[in-house]
């Protein structure tokens, strides 16, 4: 059987603010300040919990790319 799929959530700017807002503050929530956050933005504990996963991802790989222009090594090239 297929797994069905959850339809992409879509967030609004102000949620979005909202969400980024909270991500400064903590970048893992637990499950109570899930549950405060979804009933501020308007969605699902399991949406915020997916949202903060991915903008994780998003953050360790712009940490990554950074530390990738700030090499404060680079390689000898002879």
């Amino acid at each position: 059987l297929p797994v069905k799929k959850k339809p992409r959530t879509f967030y609004s700017a102000e949620q979005l603010e909202e969400l980024e807002k909270m991500f400064q503050e903590d970048h893992y929530p637990d499950n109570e300040k899930r549950r405060q956050i979804a009933a501020v933005v308007g969605v699902t504990p399991q949406r915020i919990l997916v949202w903060f996963q991915n903008r994780r991802a998003k953050w360790r790989k712009l940490e990554k790319l950074s530390m990738k222009g700030n090499k404060k090594y680079p390689t000898a090239s002879a």
